[in-house]
């Protein structure tokens, strides 16, 4: 079973190269970010405390970023191809919690491929995307500030936790999408 977590700060296209990676392996989709909006769309108590850690324009890497709905589809999945976590894990007490809960269901995380993409260049594209798709969230350069120097200060030793059982592979975000699927395909091909 292929167990993909893709990796980045926000705005690197992570959700892009999901959906690219979902027609193309045939994995099941977990994304907290698409899990919190649909909550915040129905109104529902995990959807206000979204509410209320969007706008302070976190990310949120506490109890919050690890909803039981990731639990309950793994638990209901048993065939799927595998699975993409896209952002998710957030802290590396999260990373942890993924490996023993995967573990516990006979699976693991084949590797974590991050996406490398300078802090100017996902500024402008959050914007853009705040742009086109109306979320509040980014369309304001403080929250989006604020939401790079979360990822820096809680999210990225994720990737150190994945380096030390050799999982990581860091690959160039800035380009062409395809061209950026392709090496993200190759470095899935290799597992």
């Amino acid at each position: 079973m292929l167990n993909i977590v893709l990796f980045g700060p926000p705005g690197a296209g992570k959700g892009t190269q999901s959906e690219k990676l979902i027609s193309k392996y045939g994995l099941t989709h977990l994304s907290t970010g698409d899990l919190f909006r649909k909550h915040l769309g129905e109104g529902t108590d995990l959807g206000n405390l979204a509410k209320k850690i969007y706008g302070r324009g976190s990310l949120g890497t506490g109890r919050s970023g690890n909803p039981n709905g990731g639990r309950k589809k793994i638990s209901n999945s048993a065939d799927s191809k595998g699975f993409i976590f896209d952002g998710f894990p957030r802290t590396t007490a999260q990373a942890e919690a993924l490996d023993k809960m995967l573990e516990n269901n006979g699976m693991s995380i084949s590797g974590m491929i991050a996406l490398d993409v300078p802090q100017e260049v996902l500024k402008k594209r959050i914007i853009e995307r705040g742009k086109t798709s109306n979320r509040a969230d980014d369309q304001n350069e403080e929250k989006i500030n604020t939401r790079i120097k979360v990822y820096l200060d809680e999210t990225l030793p994720v990737a150190k936790y994945y380096e030390q059982q050799g999982k990581l592979k860091k690959i160039n975000g800035v380009g062409e999408i395809n061209e950026i699927f392709q090496q993200i395909s190759a470095t899935i091909d290799s597992y």
